[in-house]
Parts: structure tokens; C-alpha cells; sequence
């Protein structure tokens, strides 16, 4: 059930965005709904190019829609913008400092530039970590440091909507732990933090509810705890010397297999003894057999692959998947990550018919 439109921070309808390139148009963003409910974090997933940045700009109107409406806490963007503005701070790009003033100093030039009051200086440093470096030289900042300063820059003006794109990229873990820390304080506080990101494990960590999208529309969006339940599937993870012979022997029992590394991930067996005793008969002896515990990633792997191969269907490709061939398996092709070969299993033929 979707929440009421006074509590959604975030709302856009049917948005579309299409760029015009030497092939002809290209879809970015088409037909998304977004609902982003208001407080805590809201974690925006999709593999890169799937529309998040374009998606972040049209809001913040730094690019325009070809179609479909948006709404920050009530108010119709881009026309309403300058009303709700002043709720809100962003980091889209890598955000400008002056490189040989303190971080203090930076800050208190932007507090000028925006009216905010000069106490806010401290406060943000000191909610972002950074009190104890704030008279160092923003050139001496670490890639973290520089990253929780533009934070520090979009809480001078106390926003309830703060929106972050991929706000961990080429941070060191502990760098990624004070950004996730900051996030998640920040909307424990009741501001509604959006962020963008490709780190699953981080944005679990942290998010309250999701949106996953792919090939800019939405695959799925929910608290997430809903959206990993609701693509939960028995699968084991399963360690075997050749990944490809067993790979067509659990094919042509009609499992789905899938090369995950130098494993197979396997799904829809309840038993998996049924796995080894399959692979034995072949003389294929399992050396690992894990269950795989649902976790935002495999819900997010599960959407995007299956948005990827929906796409290929509608290109008239995919074929194998429709006609018979295991559903995740590779279509007669080298997995690249994994380095294997995956033949049509014997018996079938290259489309996946009965030879």
C-alpha cells in the first residue's frame, strides 16, 4: 500500500527522461514512480547507468523532464522549487572548496553566501566529525574528510531532505563507516536522507526502506526487510572442480544455475542433498555447499539480471531462456567474471529446443 501523499518526501509519476545520441534517442529514465516516505534513510539502488543520477538532477532541477510530474514534500517541481529549496541539500557531484582555507573557513564563506547563521559552522563540524580539523587546510583532508565536509556544507541550512549520489565512492572502509554512521544519524534525527548508491551491503546497513531500478524503471521499492522477503528464494551456493560439467548436469534436471565466481548458485531446490546426490551420479563431487542467506543483494541481482534478460527478450534475443534452457544460465556463452564455459546441456539444441 503506498503511503499517503503528505508523508512522502519524494514523489515523481510516470517521469521520463530521453537523451539524443548518434543512434537515436536514448532512454534514461522511463515511466518511474518513486515514492520516498519521509524520514529515515531511503536507499536508491540501481546498476550504473540505470537512470539514478538522471533521476537526482530532474528533481533538483538541474535537468529537464521529457515527461511525468515530481513533488518534494507537496510542492510540483521544477515550478515549485524555489518554495522547497530551502528544505533542501544535496550532493550530486564532487562539491568545490577552496583548497588552501580550513574547512572552517569554507564553511563559513558558504554560510555567508546562503544567510545561514554563523553558529551553524560549528554545528555541522561537529556533526560531521570534523571539529577537531576544522582549522586544517581543506587540501590536507583526507578523501572521507573532504566527503563529510560537502555533508557539513548541505546541513548549514538545517534541510529535512538531504540527497546524496554515491556519496562512498573511492572511500577506504573506515571512510565508508563515518559516511554511513553520519547517514544513518541523520535520519534517525527525522530527516529524510535519499541516497544513491551501488553499495548494497552499506545501504542495508543503514536504509529503512529502498527503490531498485534498472534500465530507469522501478523493479521493486519497499521497507527493506519487504523487498528482500519478497524475492527470497531457497538457493545454495555450490563449490565443484568443473563448475561447466555440473553446471549441464543440474540443467538437465531442471535446475537454475547460475556461475557466481568460481561457484554455481543454484535456486528452487528445497533439498540440497538432491544437489550432491545429482552431481555424484555424474562423478562430480560437491567440495562446498552453502545455503544463501536473502539478502539485499541477491534481491538486487535477482531484479536487475531478470530486467537484463527481459530486455534481451524484447530485443528478440534470450531465446534460450523462453524455449526451454535453464532461466539464469549464460546462453551459450563464456561467463567473462568467471571465466567458464557454458554449453547448451546435451540433448538440446542451440535454441533450446529438443534436438
Amino acid at each position: 500500500m503506498s503511503a499517503p501523499a503528505a508523508d512522502l518526501a519524494i514523489e515523481t509519476t510516470g517521469l521520463r527522461k530521453t537523451y539524443r545520441t548518434r543512434r537515436g534517442r536514448q532512454v534514461a529514465v522511463q515511466g518511474l514512480d518513486l515514492r520516498v516516505p519521509a524520514g529515515g534513510v531511503h536507499g536508491f539502488l540501481g546498476p550504473n547507468g540505470s537512470g539514478k543520477t538522471t533521476s537526482i538532477r530532474m528533481l533538483l532541477g538541474l535537468i529537464r523532464a521529457d515527461s511525468g510530474t515530481m513533488r518534494i514534500f507537496g510542492h510540483e517541481v521544477p515550478h515549485a522549487l524555489p518554495e522547497v529549496i530551502g528544505r533542501v541539500g544535496a550532493i550530486v557531484e564532487s562539491p568545490k572548496f577552496f583548497p588552501t582555507f580550513t574547512g572552517a573557513k569554507n564553511l563559513a564563506l558558504l554560510a555567508e553566501a546562503i544567510d545561514a547563521p554563523r553558529t551553524r559552522v560549528d554545528e555541522v563540524l561537529e556533526a560531521t566529525g570534523l571539529r577537531e580539523r576544522a582549522r586544517d587546510r581543506y587540501r590536507t583532508y583526507s578523501l572521507g574528510m573532504k566527503q563529510r565536509l560537502a555533508i557539513a556544507a548541505t546541513l548549514l541550512k538545517s534541510p529535512d531532505l538531504l540527497i546524496f549520489d554515491e556519496p562512498t565512492n573511492g572511500l577506504d572502509p573506515a571512510g565508508i563507516r563515518d559516511i554511513r554512521e553520519t547517514m544513518r544519524r541523520l535520519g534517525a534525527e527525522g530527516r529524510t536522507v535519499l541516497v544513491s548508491s551501488h553499495l548494497l551491503a552499506e545501504v542495508e546497513h543503514i536504509a529503512d526502506t529502498v527503490s531498485i531500478i534498472g534500465r530507469g524503471r522501478l523493479l521493486a521499492t519497499g521497507p527493506v526487510a519487504e523487498v528482500i522477503g519478497n524475492r527470497a528464494t531457497s538457493a545454495v551456493r555450490v563449490g565443484v572442480a568443473d563448475p561447466a560439467a555440473a553446471w549441464q548436469v543440474l540443467a538437465r534436471a531442471g535446475l537454475a544455475a547460475t556461475p557466481e565466481g568460481p561457484y554455481l548458485r543454484v535456486q528452487g531446490e528445497a533439498d540440497p542433498a538432491r544437489i550432491t546426490y545429482l552431481l555424484a551420479q555424474s562423478g562430480l563431487y560437491v567440495n562446498e555447499l552453502v545455503a544463501v542467506r536473502a539478502d539485499l543483494e541477491s534481491a538486487f541481482l535477482d531484479l536487475t539480471q531478470g530486467e537484463a534478460l527481459g530486455e534481451e527478450i524484447r530485443r528478440g534475443r534470450g531465446r534460450r531462456a523462453v524455449r526451454g534452457g535453464p532461466p539464469a544460465a549464460p546462453p551459450g556463452g563464456p561467463d567473462r567474471a568467471a571465466g567458464l564455459s557454458f554449453p547448451a546441456p546435451t540433448g538440446a539444441s542451440a535454441d533450446g529446443g529438443a534436438a
